[in-house]
């Protein structure tokens, strides 16, 4: 899970894809390699993925930093060791064995620097053989950060397998609308899904309701991108 930056509705996505897979009984684990800006004993994006998606899932961190830096900055700062795509990996796949799904959620987008050596979520992913799944904004701005990310993932051999829209408006402006056609066009991948806006702050049951109208089938969802772009543009 990585999106086209920061507070683009990545932490919600995973969320809403983990609620959904609970809801099918399948075994959930989230993996954040490392959450920056939080101190210990204060809850950070793990924590909220619990609080949204429910507690039956596994979560592990493997790094935390106090500093709302990149995780190879803030580790700089803090003195703290660095976490780099071998110990990503290793962790990943020891959680895949025992789970069906193991989500693994960046910090910011691909690639943000985990450590000097330059190492990525994109070195993560090829490491894994993972799809990608692309977080973007609804309005003006994503498609140029949309399709850079999705052009470098795909020069590194990764798969985006779609875009999804962390946090979408209730009232969208012109460019959203717009971006309902174009934003696929720029992830060279299909749109699997548009969270509303405020989804973090519904109650459990409504949250996976709103996360199964919000996201494609793919996910187990119920979320046709052309009926969802038909009916936006005629409001």
């Amino acid at each position: 899970m990585t999106g086209t930056g920061t507070d683009v509705g990545k932490t919600v996505a995973t969320a809403a894809i983990a609620a959904l897979a609970l809801a099918q009984g399948q075994r959930v684990a989230v993996l954040k390699p490392a959450q920056t800006g939080v101190l210990p004993g204060e809850d950070g994006d793990l924590a909220e993925v619990v609080r949204m998606a429910g507690k039956d899932l596994t979560i592990r961190e493997l790094r935390r930093y106090p500093d709302p830096l990149s995780p190879e900055a803030a580790s700089r700062r803090s003195g703290l060791p660095t976490v780099g795509p071998g110990e990503i990996a290793a962790a990943a796949s020891e959680l895949d064995a025992e789970h069906d799904l193991t989500l693994v959620e960046g910090a910011g987008g691909l690639l943000v620097r985990f450590d000097p050596q330059g190492s990525t979520l994109a070195d993560v992913a090829w490491s894994l053989g993972a799809p990608v799944v692309l977080v973007a904004q609804a309005g003006l701005g994503t498609l140029n950060t949309t399709a850079l990310t999705a052009e470098v993932a795909t020069r590194r051999g990764l798969n985006v397998v779609g875009v999804i829209i962390g946090s979408w408006p209730a009232d969208p402006d012109l460019a959203s609308l717009e971006n309902l056609r174009d934003l696929p066009v720029a992830a060279g991948a299909p749109l699997l899904g548009a969270l509303p806006a405020g989804l973090g702050a519904a109650d459990p049951d409504t949250f996976v309701e709103q996360a199964r109208q919000g996201l494609s089938p793919w996910f187990g969802g119920e979320f046709d991108p052309e009926a969802f772009t038909a009916a936006s543009t005629q409001n």
